[in-house]
């Protein structure tokens, strides 16, 4: 179902009250209803009100699924006690849920399985869904913005982002380009790797998939274009064997002077400051801005490697 520009919306725009900056720790209530509606558009209707029935949908086999996922991983018998359905229950524990990372656990396992398993089988689902698999994720990533909510869903996972330019301009492209070639995979997992670590703070382990998403990706076009390398070679070593492959063209590696500077002190340089070695005696924290700027910085580079790479002749 496409999002309505209601009223209420426009008056709210004019009078500035539009959210312009992401917070992480709540998922409003409407928030939680909008996305129920887009999961039954999408997903259907259990058949029954009863959870052991003779006669069960595809919907109730998805919703049957999604919940022994979560039980189990929570180590529990059901996620609502003496519930009619696994619907019934799913939609409880959402709705009523205060932990923000269980609220997305739920969110990011049913929006899993809708792309993965409803858009490969949509014809089972076309008598009780309304909604496409791709258009429930747009609108579930419009309805994040709106709500002012910095998740978004991208490449089959939740992702944490902190600015919507940023994200559409340069955190987007790359996930696109970087699971779009098989050569790829271990680069696209190490970022995503990154970016799972970030949302849960667990910042020196986002630095150290920051890097190696670098490595990986400047070794995947060395393997693409057969070039030689190590695979020991440091990112300062693959970096220079890039420049001297033209991966980057010789007019700019000229007019940009502190390229290779800017690549080689920039990713390497952060990692290895704030969480490539023991820390001794004194407990390093690593500041959040810092492992932000980290996570752009990688995605940008990324971006930029890999524009190159498509322009090779």
């Amino acid at each position: 179902m496409a999002i309505i520009n209601i009223y209420s919306k426009r008056q709210r725009k004019i009078r500035g009250e539009v959210n312009d900056v992401y917070q992480y720790n709540n998922i409003p209530h409407a928030l939680r209803v909008q996305i129920i509606k887009i999961i039954t558009d999408s997903i259907g209707f259990p058949s029954s009100n009863e959870r052991y029935t003779s006669y069960r949908n595809e919907a109730d086999k998805v919703y049957a699924y999604i919940h022994e996922i979560l039980s189990k991983e929570y180590g529990v018998f059901s996620l609502k006690e003496f519930a009619k359905n696994d619907f019934d229950a799913l939609v409880d524990f959402f709705l009523k849920e205060r932990n923000t990372e269980k609220c997305l656990d739920f969110i990011e396992i049913c929006f899993q399985i809708l792309v993965s398993h409803v858009a490969k089988n949509h014809y089972k689902f076309k008598d009780i869904t309304s909604q496409s698999p791709g258009d429930a994720v747009i609108e579930l990533n419009e309805r994040f913005r709106e709500h002012g909510v910095g998740y978004q869903f991208e490449s089959e996972e939740i992702i944490r982002i902190d600015s919507q330019l940023i994200h559409a301009d340069v955190v987007k492209p790359t996930l696109i380009l970087l699971s779009g070639e098989p050569l790829f995979e271990g680069a696209n997992d190490e970022f995503l790797a990154a970016h799972e670590h970030y949302r849960h703070k667990r910042y020196k382990e986002c630095l150290n998939d920051c890097l190696k998403s670098f490595e990986s990706i400047m070794k995947a076009i060395h393997d693409k274009n057969n070039w030689k390398y190590s695979p020991n070679d440091t990112a300062s070593k693959l970096i220079n064997s890039c420049l001297s492959q033209n991966l980057i063209p010789a007019y700019l590696q000229s007019q940009f002077t502190s390229l290779k500077t800017m690549l080689e002190t920039g990713i390497p340089t952060i990692r290895n400051k704030n969480a490539g070695h023991g820390q001794g005696a004194d407990i390093k924290e690593v500041p959040e801005e810092l492992v932000s700027y980290m996570l752009h910085l990688t995605a940008t580079n990324l971006l930029f490697l890999l524009k190159c790479e498509k322009n090779i002749k």
